[in-house]
Protein backbone atom coordinates (compact mmCIF):
# COMPACT_ATOMS: atom_id res chain seq x y z
CA UNK A 1 0.00 0.00 0.00
CA UNK A 2 1.11 3.54 -0.79
CA UNK A 3 1.49 5.95 2.04
CA UNK A 4 -0.40 8.97 1.76
CA UNK A 5 -0.35 12.13 3.24
CA UNK A 6 -3.82 14.25 4.14
CA UNK A 7 -4.22 17.23 6.02
CA UNK A 8 -6.68 18.65 7.26
CA UNK A 9 -7.64 22.77 7.30
CA UNK A 10 -9.79 25.80 8.38
CA UNK A 11 -9.82 28.70 10.67
CA UNK A 12 -10.65 28.80 13.98
CA UNK A 13 -14.17 26.56 15.44
CA UNK A 14 -14.94 24.65 12.11
CA UNK A 15 -14.15 21.10 13.85
CA UNK A 16 -10.91 20.05 12.80
CA UNK A 17 -9.68 18.19 15.69
CA UNK A 18 -12.82 16.53 16.21
CA UNK A 19 -12.98 15.44 11.98
CA UNK A 20 -9.21 15.00 12.62
CA UNK A 21 -10.31 11.82 15.04
CA UNK A 22 -13.11 10.46 12.95
CA UNK A 23 -11.60 10.53 9.76
CA UNK A 24 -8.69 8.44 10.83
CA UNK A 25 -11.51 6.03 12.60
CA UNK A 26 -12.99 6.05 8.87
CA UNK A 27 -9.80 5.89 7.09
CA UNK A 28 -9.17 2.42 9.73
CA UNK A 29 -12.36 0.87 8.80
CA UNK A 30 -10.63 0.90 5.03
CA UNK A 31 -7.78 -1.24 6.78
CA UNK A 32 -5.29 1.60 6.38
CA UNK A 33 -2.84 2.32 9.19
CA UNK A 34 -3.28 5.83 10.49
CA UNK A 35 -0.66 7.86 12.17
CA UNK A 36 -2.16 11.08 13.70
CA UNK A 37 -0.48 14.32 14.39
CA UNK A 38 -0.92 17.99 14.35
CA UNK A 39 0.27 21.38 13.71
CA UNK A 40 2.30 23.47 15.06
CA UNK A 41 3.49 20.29 16.89
CA UNK A 42 3.69 16.62 16.34
CA UNK A 43 7.01 16.02 17.53
CA UNK A 44 9.02 17.14 20.85
CA UNK A 45 11.10 19.92 18.92
CA UNK A 46 7.84 21.06 17.19
CA UNK A 47 6.13 20.58 20.12
CA UNK A 48 8.53 22.84 21.69
CA UNK A 49 7.88 25.59 19.26
CA UNK A 50 4.26 25.49 19.32
CA UNK A 51 4.46 26.87 22.75
CA UNK A 52 6.34 29.61 21.69
CA UNK A 53 4.34 30.48 19.15
CA UNK A 54 1.01 30.29 20.88
CA UNK A 55 1.53 31.63 24.24
CA UNK A 56 2.45 35.06 25.28
CA UNK A 57 1.53 38.35 24.40
CA UNK A 58 -0.49 39.05 20.86
CA UNK A 59 2.73 41.14 19.62
CA UNK A 60 5.11 38.53 21.05
CA UNK A 61 6.33 37.67 17.11
CA UNK A 62 6.29 39.74 14.03
CA UNK A 63 4.65 38.27 11.31
CA UNK A 64 7.61 37.35 9.70
CA UNK A 65 9.17 35.55 12.68
CA UNK A 66 5.64 33.84 13.54
CA UNK A 67 6.28 32.46 9.82
CA UNK A 68 9.77 31.22 10.27
CA UNK A 69 9.25 29.47 13.54
CA UNK A 70 5.92 27.77 11.90
CA UNK A 71 8.36 26.48 9.10
CA UNK A 72 11.21 25.34 11.68
CA UNK A 73 8.58 22.96 13.34
CA UNK A 74 7.20 21.83 10.55
CA UNK A 75 10.74 21.00 9.13
CA UNK A 76 11.73 18.83 12.04
CA UNK A 77 7.50 17.62 11.71
CA UNK A 78 8.81 16.48 8.33
CA UNK A 79 11.84 14.90 9.26
CA UNK A 80 11.10 13.01 12.73
CA UNK A 81 7.95 11.76 11.62
CA UNK A 82 6.14 12.54 8.74
CA UNK A 83 8.25 11.30 5.90
CA UNK A 84 9.50 8.58 8.18
CA UNK A 85 5.69 7.82 8.10
CA UNK A 86 4.78 7.92 4.57
CA UNK A 87 8.15 5.67 3.77
CA UNK A 88 6.64 2.95 5.50
CA UNK A 89 3.68 3.00 3.34
CA UNK A 90 1.43 4.64 6.32
CA UNK A 91 -1.25 7.24 5.87
CA UNK A 92 -0.35 10.19 7.88
CA UNK A 93 -3.31 12.45 8.78
CA UNK A 94 -2.75 15.66 10.15
CA UNK A 95 -4.88 18.99 12.01
CA UNK A 96 -2.96 21.81 10.21
CA UNK A 97 -0.26 21.87 8.16
CA UNK A 98 1.58 24.23 5.39
CA UNK A 99 -2.11 25.74 4.19
CA UNK A 100 -3.06 26.61 7.05
CA UNK A 101 0.64 29.08 7.17
CA UNK A 102 -0.13 30.41 3.31
CA UNK A 103 -3.78 31.38 4.84
CA UNK A 104 -2.89 32.80 8.53
CA UNK A 105 0.64 34.15 7.79
CA UNK A 106 0.76 34.43 4.13
CA UNK A 107 -2.79 36.12 3.76
CA UNK A 108 -4.27 37.35 6.90
CA UNK A 109 -0.47 38.55 7.60
CA UNK A 110 0.23 40.10 4.72
CA UNK A 111 3.27 38.46 3.95
CA UNK A 112 1.97 36.75 0.86
CA UNK A 113 1.23 33.01 0.30
CA UNK A 114 3.65 32.92 -2.39
CA UNK A 115 7.03 34.36 -0.17
CA UNK A 116 5.49 31.75 2.66
CA UNK A 117 5.25 28.92 0.54
CA UNK A 118 8.75 29.67 -0.81
CA UNK A 119 9.52 29.75 3.34
CA UNK A 120 7.92 26.24 3.69
CA UNK A 121 9.56 24.87 0.23
CA UNK A 122 12.98 25.52 1.77
CA UNK A 123 11.96 23.45 5.01
CA UNK A 124 10.40 20.84 3.57
CA UNK A 125 11.01 20.05 -0.16
CA UNK A 126 8.27 17.98 -1.79
CA UNK A 127 6.60 16.89 1.04
CA UNK A 128 3.44 18.51 0.54
CA UNK A 129 0.06 17.07 1.12
CA UNK A 130 -1.20 14.47 -1.45
CA UNK A 131 -4.45 16.12 -0.59
CA UNK A 132 -5.86 18.40 1.57
CA UNK A 133 -9.21 19.53 2.98
CA UNK A 134 -10.56 22.60 3.98
CA UNK A 135 -13.67 23.21 6.19
CA UNK A 136 -15.42 26.33 5.88
CA UNK A 137 -17.97 26.79 8.77
CA UNK A 138 -20.23 29.94 8.68
CA UNK A 139 -19.83 31.26 12.28
CA UNK A 140 -16.58 29.40 13.27
CA UNK A 141 -14.81 32.57 14.39
CA UNK A 142 -17.93 33.32 16.80
CA UNK A 143 -18.38 29.61 18.03
CA UNK A 144 -14.26 29.42 19.21
CA UNK A 145 -14.52 32.73 20.85
CA UNK A 146 -17.87 31.54 22.85
CA UNK A 147 -15.80 28.21 23.28
CA UNK A 148 -12.41 29.17 24.57
CA UNK A 149 -13.29 32.76 25.86
CA UNK A 150 -10.26 34.41 27.61
CA UNK A 151 -8.18 30.52 27.10
CA UNK A 152 -8.08 31.27 23.12
CA UNK A 153 -4.43 31.10 22.09
CA UNK A 154 -2.20 34.46 20.76
CA UNK A 155 -3.69 33.40 17.07
CA UNK A 156 -7.10 32.55 17.82
CA UNK A 157 -7.88 35.77 19.79
CA UNK A 158 -7.15 37.58 16.84
CA UNK A 159 -9.86 40.17 15.26
CA UNK A 160 -13.07 38.90 13.47
CA UNK A 161 -11.12 40.84 10.15
CA UNK A 162 -8.26 38.89 10.94
CA UNK A 163 -10.02 35.53 10.65
CA UNK A 164 -11.94 36.55 7.72
CA UNK A 165 -9.06 37.17 5.78
CA UNK A 166 -7.66 33.34 7.11
CA UNK A 167 -10.66 32.36 5.00
CA UNK A 168 -9.98 34.01 2.29
CA UNK A 169 -6.39 33.24 1.77
CA UNK A 170 -8.14 29.21 2.21
CA UNK A 171 -10.66 30.12 -0.10
CA UNK A 172 -7.33 31.47 -2.53
CA UNK A 173 -5.08 28.10 -2.08
CA UNK A 174 -8.62 26.03 -3.01
CA UNK A 175 -9.36 27.45 -6.46
CA UNK A 176 -5.59 27.83 -7.27
CA UNK A 177 -5.03 24.45 -6.42
CA UNK A 178 -7.76 22.61 -6.91
CA UNK A 179 -6.64 19.01 -7.70
CA UNK A 180 -4.94 19.19 -4.53
CA UNK A 181 -7.29 21.12 -1.67
CA UNK A 182 -10.70 20.32 -1.78
CA UNK A 183 -13.35 22.78 -0.06
CA UNK A 184 -15.47 20.93 2.74
CA UNK A 185 -18.31 22.60 4.28
CA UNK A 186 -18.49 21.59 8.05
CA UNK A 187 -22.27 22.33 8.52
CA UNK A 188 -24.40 19.73 9.71
CA UNK A 189 -23.84 16.80 12.02
CA UNK A 190 -20.77 15.58 12.47
CA UNK A 191 -21.08 11.92 11.46
CA UNK A 192 -22.36 13.95 7.88
CA UNK A 193 -19.16 15.99 8.01
CA UNK A 194 -17.15 13.01 7.94
CA UNK A 195 -18.75 11.66 5.34
CA UNK A 196 -18.21 14.17 2.80
CA UNK A 197 -13.96 14.16 3.95
CA UNK A 198 -14.25 10.47 3.08
CA UNK A 199 -16.21 10.84 -0.46
CA UNK A 200 -13.33 13.96 -0.80
CA UNK A 201 -10.46 10.98 -0.64
CA UNK A 202 -12.57 8.39 -2.56
CA UNK A 203 -9.85 8.59 -5.66
CA UNK A 204 -7.06 7.76 -2.90
CA UNK A 205 -8.33 4.78 -1.09
CA UNK A 206 -7.01 1.62 -1.07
Amino acid sequence: MTGRFITLEGGEGVGKSTQAKALAAALREHGIEVVETREPGGTPGAEAIRRLLLDGADDRWSAEAEALLFAAARTDHVDKLIRPALQASKWVLSDRFVDSSLAYQGGAGALGIDAVRGINGFGIGEWFPDRTLVLILDGGVERALVRDGEGSDRIGRRSIAYHQAVEAGFRAIVAAEPKRVRLIDAAGAPDEVTARLLAALEDLLP
